[in-house]
């Protein structure tokens, strides 16, 4: 999920570079900042576990 996340981002930054509508970098940071943290949901969702004691 991390390699989408890269991609979608570099995505992004080409498309302000290009369009020079730099609005998406600011969502381009967004998807580079959860790639380099290791941030977001996974693939189970954004659960927390119930713990029974």
């Amino acid at each position: 999920m991390r390699w989408v996340r890269l991609a979608f981002a570099l995505f992004l930054f080409s498309q302000a570079y290009i369009t020079h509508d730099w609005f998406f970098i600011f969502f381009g940071l967004f998807f580079l900042f959860q790639v380099v943290f290791n941030l977001g949901c996974g693939s189970s969702g954004c659960v927390i576990p119930n713990s029974k004691k």
